[in-house]
This record gives C-alpha cells, sequence and structure tokens, in this order.
C-alpha cells in the first residue's frame, strides 16, 4: 500500500484526531510556530496535502485566497463539507491541477513526507509558483523519525540504531485520550528534501528547528523534546 492509500485508510481516524481542539501539536503550538514562517498573502496560496483542511481554513481566516490539494477522497470530501466556500481539489501532488505560475505561496504543512514521489511534488509545487514565489513547508525533523529516546524520562539519550542515510517507510500508532491514530510516513535524510529544491529551483531562506514551548509542556516527559527537534520549518524561494 502507498502511502496515499496508506492515509485514505486513515481518513476517519485523521479526521476525529484533527479535529479535536487541544488534542495535538498542532492546536497546542506547532501551526503558530509554522506560521510566523510565512509571508503576508498574496494573489494565491496553494495548500498542498490539505488533508481534512484544518490550516486551509485558518490561512483562509488569515486572509490567503486558498486552494486546497490532496489526494484523499474521504480528506477532500472532509474539508469540502466544513467550508462549501472553500476551493478544495481531488488530486496528487505529483500533479497539480492548476496553471502555471499561478500562485506566490506554497505551503506543505506536515505533508511531504507523506508523499512517495516527494522530488517530483517539489518540482510541481515550483511549477504553479511564480518567480520570486515561496515554498513553506514542515516536515517531521529527520533525526526524529530515524531514531528515538530508550526511554521516557527527559534525560533519555536518544538513539539512532538504523541507518540515518537511507530512506525507509514506517508507521507510529499513538493512543491519546480515546482516540487512535496510525501515521504512515517515510524517513528522509535532510539532503534527500534539500536536493528535491536544489533540482526544482529552490533557494533556501530560513530554516528553523523549533523546541516545545513551555507553555505546551503538559508533563515532565515531553521536556525530551526541549532537547531535540520534532519539526522542521523550511522557507524557500523560487529563483
Amino acid at each position: 500500500m502507498d502511502l496515499r492509500d496508506s492515509w485514505e485508510a486513515q481518513a476517519e481516524q485523521w479526521i476525529k484526531w484533527a479535529r479535536t481542539p487541544g488534542h495535538d501539536s498542532y492546536w497546542r503550538y506547532h501551526r503558530d510556530q509554522f506560521i510566523r514562517l510565512l509571508p503576508p498573502p498574496g494573489k494565491q496560496t496553494v495548500d498542498v496535502g490539505c488533508g481534512e483542511g484544518r490550516l486551509t481554513r485558518h490561512l483562509k481566516e488569515l486572509g490567503h485566497v486558498v486552494v486546497g490539494i490532496d489526494a484523499s477522497p474521504s480528506l477532500v470530501a472532509a474539508a469540502r463539507d466544513a467550508d462549501p466556500s472553500m476551493n478544495i481539489l481531488l488530486a496528487d501532488a505529483t500533479s497539480i491541477p492548476l496553471q502555471d505560475e499561478c500562485a506566490d505561496l506554497a505551503v506543505a504543512f506536515m505533508s511531504l513526507h507523506d508523499i512517495d514521489a516527494m522530488p517530483r511534488a517539489v518540482a510541481e509545487i515550483a511549477r504553479v509558483l511564480v518567480s520570486g514565489g515561496k515554498l513553506c513547508f514542515a516536515i517531521v525533523h529527520p533525526i526524529n523519525s530515524a531514531g528515538q529516546f530508550e526511554r521516557s524520562a527527559e534525560d533519555a539519550p536518544f538513539v539512532i540504531k538504523g541507518d540515518y542515510l537511507r530512506p525507509f517507510p514506517y508507521s507510529e500508532t499513538v493512543e491519546r485520550n480515546g482516540l487512535t491514530m496510525t501515521f504512515h510516513s517515510r524517513h528522509r535524510p535532510l539532503q534527500a528534501y534539500f536536493a528535491a529544491l536544489e533540482a526544482a529551483g529552490f533557494l533556501v531562506e530560513a530554516l528553523r528547528e523549533p523546541a516545545i514551548p513551555e507553555h505546551a509542556i503538559e508533563q515532565n516527559s515531553s521536556r525530551r523534546w526541549q532537547r531535540l527537534p520534532l519539526f522542521l520549518h523550511v522557507r524557500a524561494r523560487r529563483a
């Protein structure tokens, strides 16, 4: 099963997970950390891998003229139901049904690591951006997907037992507050993402490795992620 089909199979669980306020890092801090990386609204923003649309709706509230793209029929249907006025397209990120140079901002929030053909998706994003347009993306930090803490204590050592430089698929099932979600993704080293940006003609403007902010710490074990980054944020400009 490819990543697109894996996420379609988890669509119902993801909708419940994503729409429970305060349930995950998006609500508690991650969205706001990411939004700081974005330029002001322009003529059009494309949300690549929009899922059920929670960030897409927030971008609209911030004044963006936004088009959402996702390959999961169930998630696209949920996004359309949540706000029928929004333009949500069912499409693969490697074949975006938009004209060349139609947008000045593309956002890929926690989606590129869930796309099998990530370099093709980055090239397709470059196609729909004007010269000077920006791609802002957030991914699971490759150090995070490559290893794990040996225990839950805040001073626990972090260990990479496998091969950081080798891409590999992985799945993680998480249970929290009565909800269960299985995340299907693909680990890639940093160089894989930056090679895709380079090949597509992007120049990196900003890179962030945000830690969990103090206000979001719910238990001492979470402080582990104040020593290592959970996520990676990048803003790149199309040449």
